[in-house]
């Protein structure tokens, strides 16, 4: 008699070797560590094959588990097609989410995911900029919901997080070490004033050295150890590390990251969508302080 495969305990089979890890895919799956250790169980054994080798501190696939990955990814994008076109057609339309190029990884990617799998019918178009000119798109009613780095929320606003500015520099980079100290930051960047502002008070010598319109150029520059630059705690790009200085650069003020939303026109497709923007920044304050 055939066997049927359960597709939750294979999502959370996908999340977890997509995430590297049970804790990670249960915040991306919004359910709770033991829940989704228990699908991965009930997997091996109603399939009597061992998919996971945890032998190590990092969860990786046994030749078995590569193979049913591949699989399980078809039968579950062929079930989310199946869904998506059966589903009713009452949500339909286009949200406008702005979000500053450093806040985008991780939380984001994971939101419009589950979001689409709720919302197959709705189109999220994701716009990157500075804090300043999304506050702008906003107020002239050409963004429905964004978040921002600040220093404080404005009326109507909303603080999803707060997180420190760190020093981020080349990998194995010595720039940091140089005086006066090469900064490098996009034009319109909220966080140079405050970065400038520590180093006088801290009497380190500074110059502007690089700077640009476009965050992949500064992060290029970084990366070939050309200057530093400060991000926010977790947020470091590909390339780049955050700078173990031992106290030779002075310690960066904290920014907000904050969250406004548009009243007009207000859904229960919206709703969801803040709410996943909110349960993310949330689980990712409860892994920070995990980690501490």
């Amino acid at each position: 008699m055939p066997r049927n495969l359960d597709l939750t305990a294979l999502r959370s089979f996908v999340a977890v070797a997509d995430c590297g890890g049970v804790t990670r895919a249960a915040g991306a799956l919004n359910l709770t560590q033991s829940a989704v250790s228990m699908q991965l169980k009930r997997l091996e054994e109603g399939m009597d094959v061992k998919l996971l080798d945890r032998s190590s501190r990092q969860i990786a696939l046994t030749a078995a588990g590569e193979q049913l990955l591949s699989y399980a990814r078809r039968m579950l994008e062929l079930n989310d097609e199946v869904y998506a076109r059966l589903t009713a057609t009452e949500y339909e339309g286009e949200i406008i989410l702005g979000v500053p190029h450093d806040i985008v990884y991780p939380a984001i990617p994971q939101v419009l995911q589950q979001f689409h799998a709720a919302y197959p019918r709705m189109k999220v178009t994701l716009h990157s900029s500075f804090t300043r000119k999304l506050k702008e798109d906003f107020a002239r009613g050409d963004a429905d919901i964004i978040l921002g780095t600040e220093d404080t929320v404005d009326a109507g606003g909303e603080v999803l997080a707060e997180l420190a500015l760190v020093w981020v520099g080349a990998i194995g980079g010595a720039a940091w070490r140089q005086r006066p100290l090469r900064l490098a930051f996009e034009n319109q960047c909220l966080f140079r004033k405050s970065v400038q502002e520590a180093l006088d008070k801290a009497g380190i010598p500074w110059e502007m050295a690089i700077e640009s319109t476009q965050s992949r150029t500064i992060e290029a520059s970084v990366s070939a150890d050309l200057g530093v630059h400060a991000m926010l705690e977790g947020a470091t790009p590909p390339l780049c590390e955050p700078i173990q200085h031992g106290g030779a650069l002075p310690e960066l003020p904290t920014k907000q990251i904050t969250f406004y939303r548009s009243e007009l026109g207000r859904t229960e497709a919206t709703d969801h969508l803040v709410d996943l923007i909110r349960r993310a920044f949330a689980q990712g304050r409860a892994a920070r302080l995990a980690a501490q």
